[in-house]
């Protein structure tokens, strides 16, 4: 660490460190000896690499570099996915969302039974936990049990006398959100990196540097926690955590498994006190790998509490701390308003993805994304053949597997998957990302509809829990057998067809949509389960116009039983690339009206509204 940020540790706040508390409440004004208070501070869409701490010399985060003066600083901390439902999915249950089918963007899927929120277990043992004020934990199950107080006025200061807390405050200013409309910029653009997969343009650099000034805003909202913390005497009381949601904001960061976007920031202030809590010595900077799903056990173990076995994550500090793993894992399933798949693992080094849909680039249109100016030129550029092969890449289809240097390629743009010198690294981390599919029982190989329908009223994992229904290993070994090859073998993939699990004949259809070989998928346009015959219908309809494969989406389109289903269908007539015949125009036109009551979050109306204009 820097001299410049030694000097910063709990600089301003010092005399009312000394004096306590001046605000004359009810509240306590110190947690009990043996159990510390713990506090959150959480930036929203903040990639580590736009704090002072991690080096950045653009930076302005004086208030997250004093935790870090005195604190520790995990350098590669990485986030459960790229987008904020998902991950907080992940990090309030300590469990892969993935693992219980809430890793869907604003899906509402039950938790597994026996999953609790993991403040509920804090309250139980006594403390006083409180929210400000965001939840966003994609599942329909209820947070109630979780919180003492859930609002925008939920504070530490509300609790009993002597009682320990737990609590949580969120800073949307650096939100991507605050990019949809430019502001007055105090960063110089001319002073910003512009990362190799974007084009150097004015407008590019303004959205940049204008990034650095909403986590510059974020940071001024976390000092005033960091004061009112220090004006009740409660600092040498309290343990203070501060992180980022996942990755950064700017055009291709959140929602994608590269660095920029899985990588946040996260630090760990531990007073005097409960230095024999803290797994290393202030001011140090730790190399071992932490993800999301670690923080819940990390919480219970400063607190005293035991582990319940729900947790898939792992205690990195406190009495139950245990050992780093040699590798971490992120996922990628529905964005928004677009369908994908894909996996990431990581040593810390070396970024291993593995796409599933390799034929869908990672730029598939998203109404939201698009608001951001860069983004929107970005789009355009490319269309126009401007940009490099780097800047082209986003808007391609993905190679099936992605293999990068993060030392020497930060910015995940050489893929070296087909490199000899680096396949050791691509073998260990194939193998690694397979383990854990399995270990999990990931549920994101049933397509969402299908996911939903199988669940009923209980949680998906019940279903991937079932290798009847949910054969997984057998997919994870097809899916390699046909999409690590060259070339699928075509008797492999005829088999795959003819199988009797539904699951095996969807990714053997999703196989066919690579074309080469004239695989006969026409059978599967009357399966029993809709995600089948759609698939089927896509690998058809990229050779040619079939009318018996468009009514099979015009079916779903009209008459899915459920929203996701719908959605899946207006995913397929995006990617199909001809023009869709009249009664498809009729029936996204329809959709888009229908859906458009709704509100901001109906991903339906966003999706046929923007294929619709695309094919008026």
């Amino acid at each position: 660490m820097s001299p410049r940020l030694r000097s910063l540790a709990w600089a301003r706040p010092v005399a009312a460190f000394v004096l306590g508390s001046v605000s004359g409440g009810g509240f306590a004004r110190a947690a009990s000896a043996d159990r510390p208070n713990i506090l959150w501070l959480v930036s929203e869409d903040n990639v580590a690499t736009t704090v002072g701490a991690y080096g950045d010399p653009l930076a302005r985060t004086p208030s997250i570099d004093r935790i870090a003066a005195g604190g520790i600083v995990f350098d590669r901390c990485y986030s459960s996915s790229a987008v904020c439902a998902p991950t907080r999915s992940s990090i309030i249950t300590g469990r892969y969302a993935s693992s219980m089918g809430t890793q869907h963007m604003r899906s509402q899927r039950l938790l597994p039974e026996g999953v609790k929120f993991f403040p509920e277990f804090l309250r139980a043992a006594g403390y006083f936990t409180t929210n400000n004020a965001k939840t966003d934990y994609n599942t329909s199950s209820s947070w109630d049990g979780a919180w003492n107080e859930n609002n925008k006025t939920a504070h530490w200061r509300h609790r009993a006398a002597g009682q320990p807390f737990f609590a949580v405050f969120n800073f949307e200013q650096s939100h991507e959100s605050n990019l949809h409309t430019r502001a007055p910029l105090v960063t110089d653009p001319a002073k910003v990196r512009v990362p190799a997969y974007l084009p150097d343009t004015p407008t590019v650099r303004a959205d940049i540097a204008q990034y650095y000034d909403c986590v510059a805003r974020a940071d001024v909202a976390l000092g005033k926690i960091l004061d009112q913390l220090a004006a009740d005497g409660l600092a040498e009381d309290t343990i203070v955590f501060y992180y980022g949601d996942h990755g950064g904001a700017v055009s291709r960061s959140k929602r994608f498994l590269y660095e920029n976007g899985t990588h946040p920031p996260l630090i760990a202030h531990f007073p005097k006190k409960y230095q024999h809590l803290a797994p290393a010595a202030p001011g140090s900077h730790v190399g071992e790998l932490v993800n999301f799903v670690d923080l819940a056990p990390t919480v219970l173990s400063l607190a005293g509490v035991s582990l319940p076995a729900q947790f898939q994550g792992r205690a990195f500090a406190g009495p139950a701390r245990t050992a780093a793993p040699e590798y971490t894992f992120s996922f990628r399933d529905r964005m928004d308003e677009r369908y994908d798949l894909a996996r990431a693992a990581t040593d810390g080094r070396y970024r291993y993805i593995r796409n599933y849909y390799p034929s869908q680039p990672w730029g598939q249109h998203l109404e939201f994304l698009w608001r951001q100016a860069s983004m929107s030129e970005w789009a355009g550029l490319y269309v126009a053949g401007k940009p490099n092969a780097a800047q082209r890449a986003f808007f391609e289809p993905k190679s099936v597997e992605e293999l990068f240097d993060c030392a020497s390629d930060p910015d995940n743009v050489r893929n070296l998957a087909a490199d000899p010198s680096a396949r050791p690294h691509l073998l260990r981390l194939r193998a690694a990302l397979r383990g854990h599919l399995l270990a999990v029982r990931d549920t994101g190989f049933m397509p969402e509809p299908l996911m939903i329908a199988w669940a009923g009223g209980s949680s998906p994992a019940v279903v991937a829990a079932d290798e009847t229904r949910y054969p997984l290993a057998r997919i994870l070994d097809l899916l390699d057998t046909l999409q690590l090859s060259a070339q699928p073998d075509a008797k492999a993939v005829g088999a795959a067809l003819r199988a009797p699990e539904s699951m095996v004949c969807y990714w053997a259809a999703v196989v066919a949509l690579g074309g080469g070989e004239d695989f006969e998928v026409a059978p599967l346009l009357a399966d029993t389960e809709a995600v089948v015959r759609l698939a089927a219908a896509e690998a058809i309809l990229r050779r040619g116009d079939d009318p018996k494969a468009w009514a099979v989406v015009a079916a779903e389109l009209n008459h899915a039983a459920q929203a996701e289903g719908r959605l899946f269908a207006v995913n397929v007539v995006a990617r199909i690339p001809r023009t869709p015949p009249q009664s498809i125009r009729a029936a996204l036109a329809k959709l888009a009206v229908a859906s458009a009551g709704a509100g901001a979050e109906n991903y339906i109306a966003r999706a046929a509204e923007a294929l619709g204009s695309a094919v008026r």
